[in-house]
Order: structure tokens, then C-alpha cells, then sequence
């Protein structure tokens, strides 16, 4: 408790420090008395690994039908606990988790690379529709340079390690990656990525913390730099090494906008950029082993969300959780969404379903117009404990929340719904509809009774929803004696608001209506 005690005093002290942090718009719309509130906005999301039958599906080669039930399963979790997107890793290492022209078949569908499933069908069109049909958005998750695994079971002759192992080197612990060195294995990767956003009606795509490998640096690229350094090329290895991944991040960034607008690109790199920076940091530098210099690619805005993967407890000083935090948010100079990565997965007892709540508070403490995180990873969830699914619904996650928006790429809000109410019985039926169909994903009616506002988000097929005219509600009174006085009252529905929400988050005026009842609660 002292803990958490002195982290509620430090966060103030350190969000003074963060620009641009102070709310732009006001807690609630309208005046008085037709003050309504917002609904919640903040992106809460999860990681689904298929590499190593991570988290889906649970092993290979699982029948159709057991495949699509551990999805919904998964997915019936994620809306339980009012989350609202999915970040779902459809190329584990250089295979696919949907049908591809590019790579074969995952091992970690069906047990063998290059086999489709049978009866067939396509996993990530299942995962979209599902996913959407909840109201949850759905990322993909690539990894952009790994070629094979050894728990990936044997290279086989659909793998590109057979097929090319021109792109593909062998490194420690017989992996393969493909060397980014080569321009065709950036055109792989890049094709890779855009052959997904232009076929599936995905929300996202995403990166994770992959580059070059993780080890000694000591990676077998001399042909490629070789080559590099023949054609003229004068930068030194590392840094030509760290252009390499800079070139792909800015084509894959550039590439989506151009094809499809509204889909996010988002990083998660390894949550330390260099150590020493800030001064108290310790620890592994990507910038100079990944080569990979994550910083860049934020100043630059070559993302639309940024998701370090800050996998530290707050009060672990040489990695803090928001001394890391703020460090980011002070070199997001182009104002992306900043939802860092938790390892949530780690926090098995009570002691950590307290780390988890305090990230989060702190987390919106530190992008309070748009905050977000994700956890790593959905086996965390579907554990038989419920101490962090309850934790979370319990305390941080008690509303749903819309995914906050990104003005830099559309800040037009979706035209006003058109709603109709009806009175049966004890209950007034909202309807609504919409001019524009395709620019909304999903629905808010908010509702007061009494003088007490709600909200429910609905899904873009919605089109109705029930309210009771009146509500029973037990109030609790302390009289001047000292004792409780428990008696019930009955709140009548006085008014009902609408609004569209679109595809990146933006919401429309809200349509309201004030709902006349006479005192047995009917519509007069």
C-alpha cells in the first residue's frame, strides 16, 4: 500500500513535465441541464501468438471445428473483459496464418508447412469477421525478418530457407533469418505486409521487437555488405544495418497510408532505446545489437501507435515502468498514440494484479486524451485463474471504452445516426440507422435515469436497443444517529442520446431525445 501510495504522489510530479498532456476537450457535452459525458476512450488491447502455439491455436494440426472454437473462445473473453482490439500474429516466421501466394501454410495451423486446412478455410477472414461482429478491432502482427525456428518442427521443401537460402542465413541455434541487407528480402517483407492490408478488412498492422536477431551482433551478412560496399555505398556495418530496418519501417508506413488511409501501423520495440536514456537506465541497447533505432522512427511519425514493450515493475529503478514511459512520450514530437506494452502474463498473484492496475492508472496519467496499452500476451486471460480477468474488470476496466482516434489520419467525424423511439409496454425501443453505413464501426447510446448517465457501445450491425422506462435502485442513507436507513426508489428514463463512431475513432454529435413518462413510468 505504501507503494502505491508514493507512485500516486511521484505521477503528478512527472506528468507536469510531459507537453501537450492537459484534456482539450471538456468531461461532458452540452450544457446544463443536457450535460451528457463522454463514453471512455482508451485502446486496450492484447497480443494473440501463434508462433509456438503461443496462445491460438493451442497445438498444431487441431481439427476446424476446434480451431474456430479456441478463437471465439478467446474472443468471447477479450469483449467480457471490455477490451476492444485484437493484435493477432499472422506471420510467425516467414509462413502464413491465412492464404497466402507468398508463403506457405504455418506449421502452427496444421502441423505441417504448406498444408491448408481441411476442410479448408481462411484463419485470419475467420478472425476479422469474428472480431468485428464483437466490435473488436483486429491488428496484424508480422514479424518482418524471421525465417525458420526450431520449434517450428523441420525445414521443409516449402520453406524459404529451402527455396532461398540466398535470403535466408543460418545463425546460432540453427534459426534463420533473412538478411535485410538484400533488397528482395525488403520487397518480401514489404509485399508480405501490403498483400494483407490490400486483401482483409484488417484495423492495423504491427511490428514487434524482431529486427536483426538478438545475440552478439556477430551476423553472417559479409556477401550483402560486401555487395553494398562494391556499388559505392561508404556507411559504416551498423549503420548501414540500422538503414536497412529504417528503410523497410518507412515503406511499410508510407505503403499502408497509401493503400487503405484509415489502417494503423504500429512498433513495439524492445522497451529501452539506448541504456542511460533516460540516465537511470540499464540495460540491453537495440539500437546497437537489433539495430534498430526505434527512437528515429517515432520523431519521424512513421507510426500511428507506439507501443514499447515496458515489461518492468514501476519500482524496478534501472527499468522503470514510467521512467521509461515518460521518456517515450517526451520524444513523441509528432503526437502518435503512446500505448505501451505490458507483460501481463507475468502478474500471477495478487501483488501483480496490483502492478497491472498501476500501469495502467499511470499509463493515463500519461496520455490522458488517448490513452491505451497492450498485454502480452492472451494466454494470460485464459489461464483457469480469474485474478486478472476479475482484477481488471473489477477496477480498470469497469466500462468499455472506444479506441481513441487519430486526427492525422481523418479527423471528420461520421454524420448524426437518425433515431426513432418506441414505447412498449415498460420498455421505450431505440432505433437508429445511418446515411453512410461504411463510414461507421460502431454505436453509443448513452441514457439517463434519474439524474445518473450510462452508456453502451454497440456493434456496427446493432440497429436497437431496449431500455425499461423505469429503474429500481436501492439507496443507502446515513441518518444523524449514526445509523443506515436502506430504502428503494424508482428512477424514471429521462432522456437518450445516439452518436456513429468511425473506423479511426472519430464520433458524431449525438442525437438526443428527452423521454416524457408519467409516475407509473408509460409514455404518455
Amino acid at each position: 500500500m505504501k507503494r502505491i501510495l508514493l507512485f500516486m504522489v511521484l505521477i503528478p510530479a512527472l506528468l507536469m513535465s510531459i507537453d501537450g498532456c492537459a484534456l482539450s476537450r471538456p468531461d461532458v457535452r452540452g450544457d446544463a441541464p443536457r450535460r451528457i459525458p463522454w463514453a471512455e476512450r482508451e485502446f486496450r488491447a492484447v497480443w494473440v501468438a501463434t508462433v509456438g502455439n503461443i496462445d491460438w491455436p493451442s497445438k498444431p494440426g487441431l481439427s476446424i471445428e476446434e480451431q474456430q472454437r479456441e478463437a471465439r473462445a478467446i474472443l468471447d473473453t477479450c469483449t467480457a473483459l471490455n477490451l476492444n482490439a485484437i493484435i493477432f500474429q499472422v506471420r510467425p516466421h516467414c509462413d502464413a496464418m491465412y492464404l497466402s501466394e507468398l508463403e506457405p501454410w504455418s506449421y502452427y495451423l496444421t502441423g505441417e508447412q504448406g498444408k491448408a486446412p481441411e476442410p479448408f478455410y481462411d484463419p485470419l477472414q475467420f478472425w476479422v469477421k469474428e472480431a468485428h461482429d464483437r466490435g473488436l478491432e483486429l491488428h496484424v502482427w508480422f514479424n518482418p525478418y524471421r525465417a525458420h525456428l526450431r520449434r517450428g518442427a523441420d525445414v521443409t521443401p516449402t520453406s524459404i530457407v529451402h527455396k532461398r537460402p540466398d535470403l535466408a542465413k543460418k545463425t546460432d541455434n540453427n534459426t534463420y533469418w533473412l538478411d535485410p541487407g538484400i533488397q528482395e528480402v525488403q520487397d518480401l517483407s514489404y509485399n508480405v505486409v501490403m498483400d494483407v492490408v490490400k486483401r482483409y478488412d484488417v484495423d492495423g498492422a504491427h511490428f514487434d521487437d524482431y529486427f536483426y536477431p538478438y545475440g552478439d551482433g556477430n551476423f553472417p551478412d559479409d556477401e550483402s555488405y560486401d555487395a553494398y560496399k562494391k556499388s559505392g555505398g561508404s556507411m559504416e556495418r551498423n549503420d548501414w544495418r540500422r538503414q536497412n530496418v529504417n528503410a523497410l519501417i518507412e515503406r511499410v508506413y508510407k505503403g499502408i497510408k497509401k493503400e487503405k488511409p484509415h489502417v494503423k501501423f504500429g512498433l513495439s520495440p524492445f522497451g529501452i532505446w539506448r541504456p542511460f536514456n533516460p540516465p537511470s537506465i540499464e540495460g540491453y541497447d537495440q539500437y546497437d545489437r537489433l539495430y534498430a533505432d526505434a527512437r528515429l522512427w517515432l520523431n519521424e511519425g512513421w507510426v500511428d501507435y507506439w507501443t514499447p514493450q515496458l515489461y518492468w515493475p514501476i519500482s524496478q529503478v534501472p527499468q522503470s515502468f514510467p521512467v521509461l514511459l515518460n521518456w517515450w512520450a517526451h520524444e513523441n514530437t509528432k503526437g502518435r498514440n503512446l500505448w505501451p506494452g505490458m507483460n501481463s502474463g507475468r502478474m500471477i498473484n495478487t501483488k501483480g494484479m496490483d502492478e497491472v492496475n498501476n500501469q495502467i492508472m499511470i499509463a493515463r496519467g500519461f496520455a490522458p486524451e488517448a490513452p491505451g496499452h497492450v498485454h502480452f500476451s492472451m494466454r494470460a486471460f485464459m489461464r483457469d485463474s480469474t485474478l486478472l480477468r476479475d482484477g481488471l474488470r473489477k477496477t480498470p476496466y469497469q466500462k468499455p471504452a472506444l479506441v481513441p482516434p487519430s486526427p492525422w489520419l481523418d479527423n471528420t467525424s461520421p454524420a448524426t445516426p437518425g433515431v426513432e423511439t418506441n414505447s412498449e409496454n415498460d420498455t421505450l425501443v431505440v432505433t437508429w440507422s445511418h446515411k453512410n453505413e461504411l463510414d461507421v464501426f460502431r454505436w453509443v447510446v448513452y441514457y439517463q435515469y434519474g439524474a445518473s448517465w450510462e452508456y453502451k457501445i454497440l456493434n456496427k450491425k446493432d440497429r436497437t436497443m431496449p431500455l425499461a422506462l423505469t429503474r429500481t435502485a436501492v439507496e443507502h442513507l446515513r441518518t444523524r444517529t449514526g445509523q443506515d436507513s436502506v430504502f428503494t426508489t424508482t428512477r424514471p428514463l429521462a432522456r437518450i442520446a445516439v452518436s456513429a463512431v468511425d473506423r479511426t475513432g472519430n464520433e458524431s454529435e449525438l442525437v438526443h431525445q428527452t423521454i416524457a413518462t408519467d409516475t407509473a413510468g408509460k409514455t404518455p
